[in-house]
């Protein structure tokens, strides 16, 4: 799909199109497999809308359902057809009102090409039984995501946060129930997997109310059908302010945070917030986003909520326009502090940086809060070493690195004492020794270096060995370098 849009507009808009119609053969799917079920019932109306919405199925009016699409694939005015039809949803479908893109018709697309794509789109089994069963359609617009993610690069990938990343904050903090909380949700991953992971723990979806709110309205309208198809309801805001210039939700206090900020923003409008209410900590600096970003989440915690987000890695020692300080009041607040663990992850996970990053977790309450009280101690996690290169440029986290990273910090924080410190790895770390280092949260500082597994050679016996080894290495070298000479020599190439 993305081939037959090359060179008719940017690899940034290719998605809009294509996810656009993916949605629509998706809710058609399920819509038709239920029109037939009801057709064939003499005692329903196959018609009724009601019988739809029941059953959490979009209505999907006689011209927009995918086969009347299809049908005119070839037609010259393919790109009205769909316009129209996108039109007639979000009229039947007050959740879809300014979600659907409406854009088919512009001649940059043309009819041909838009065509064709219906033609690719109309292969694929998107909405039925048996692929809802499977989540095919997420699993879809996921990859989609991905791949647009990639194809943009730097530019303009902020919508879409690996899995794995998303994966690792949200088994965490495990949101089974209760307030989640992105203020910059791109296109609305966080949530999803919140959802999956309360399935996956014996919950229903409900357990957890979604907020959201996102400043690009493109990304908006990502997140908007990306949670539709999945049937999730959310309370996604959009507006051009922003998080900081026009907080959707000043009053909300958080069970749980997610985020994935665009961090070392030097175009936040900070320098018009100076006296916001939502710097207890210090005034952030107005030419970087990161710490008014860290006390943003801090001001929507609930008095027990915890917050799990990725920052730049020099969020963790910066002590440039005052930075430092904020960092130190974060970490001395009242009640032994808000600084739960820091975790420093490996370099390229992300499609639009190369730059490693890292995660932070946050707590309002750590004396005693369902787990263990942590006052007077931060867990340190190094996990650099960890991921597999998926292509040559791209990293990622497996499963069970993912179960590891949680595992110690649920062992960490737990009531049983399951923890223990483990050298290159991970350190509970004491207040003391983070005040020794001047309060950086940087886990190389205090994991130490992985420990070396003694062989059992004893050391003079060993220093002998590899002297000897060096030796013969070294000579090998010198016979070597006379043999190449000698060769040069020969072809008048050497003196």
């Amino acid at each position: 799909m993305a081939d037959q849009l090359r060179g008719s507009m940017d690899a940034s808009e290719y998605k809009h199109p294509v996810l656009g119609l993916i949605f629509l053969k998706y809710i058609s799917d399920a819509f038709e497999e239920l029109h037939a079920e009801l057709a064939s019932d003499p005692e329903a109306d196959a018609e009724d809308r009601d019988e739809y919405t029941a059953r959490n199925i979009f209505w999907v009016p006689a011209a927009a359902r995918w086969s009347q699409i299809a049908a005119q694939a070839k037609s010259p005015q393919i790109g009205e057809i769909i316009d129209t039809a996108m039109i007639a949803i979000e009229h039947d479908n007050p959740r879809l009102r300014g979600v659907l893109p409406k854009e088919y018709a512009k001649p940059s697309l043309g009819s041909a090409r838009l065509g064709a794509i219906v033609d690719l789109v109309n292969g694929i089994g998107l909405g039925n039984a048996e692929a809802r069963k499977h989540d095919v359609i997420g699993r879809v617009y996921e990859y989609f995501l991905g791949r647009f993610a990639n194809a943009e690069g730097k530019a303009g990938g902020e919508f879409y946060t690996p899995r794995p990343i998303v994966r690792l904050l949200v088994e965490a903090i495990e949101p089974y129930k209760g307030r989640v909380f992105d203020p910059c949700c791109g296109s609305g991953g966080m949530f999803v997997q919140s959802e999956q992971f309360v399935l996956a723990h014996g919950g229903r979806i409900g357990d957890v109310a979604i907020f959201g709110q996102e400043s690009n309205h493109t990304t908006w309208r990502l997140a908007m059908m990306n949670l539709a198809i999945r049937g999730i309801e959310a309370n996604i805001a959009w507006n051009a302010g922003g998080s900081f210039l026009e907080d959707a939700f000043p009053d909300l206090k958080a069970d749980f945070i997610l985020a994935n900020p665009p961090f070392n923003d030097s175009e936040w409008g900070g320098q018009g917030l100076r006296d916001d209410k939502r710097w207890k900590f210090g005034i952030p600096p107005a030419g970087n986003s990161n710490y008014a970003w860290i006390e943003h989440f801090v001001y929507h915690l609930a008095p027990t909520g915890v917050a799990a987000f990725v920052m730049a890695n020099g969020s963790m020692s910066s002590n440039q326009s005052g930075e430092g300080e904020i960092r130190k009041n974060l970490i001395e607040a009242g009640n032994g502090g808000l600084v739960d663990c820091v975790i420093a992850l490996p370099g390229q996970l992300f499609y639009t940086t190369q730059i490693p990053v890292c995660v932070w977790i946050l707590a309002r309450d750590r004396r005693n809060h369902k787990f263990r009280d942590r006052t007077g101690e931060v867990l340190f996690i190094d996990a650099r070493k960890m991921g597999e290169m998926t292509d040559r440029t791209h990293k990622t986290l497996r499963d069970e690195e993912i179960a590891k990273i949680a595992g110690v910090y649920h062992a960490w924080r737990g009531k049983d004492g399951g923890y223990a410190d483990v050298p290159g790895f991970c350190k509970a770390a004491t207040l003391d020794e983070v005040r020794k280092h001047g309060h950086v949260l940087t886990p190389g500082r205090y994991v130490g270096t992985e420990e070396i597994e003694d062989d059992g050679e004893p050391f003079p016996e060993k220093i002998a060995r590899l002297t000897g080894l060096l030796r013969e290495q070294q000579a090998a070298g010198a016979e070597l370098d006379s043999a190449i000479a000698a060769n040069l020599r020969s072809l008048g190439f050497w003196p």
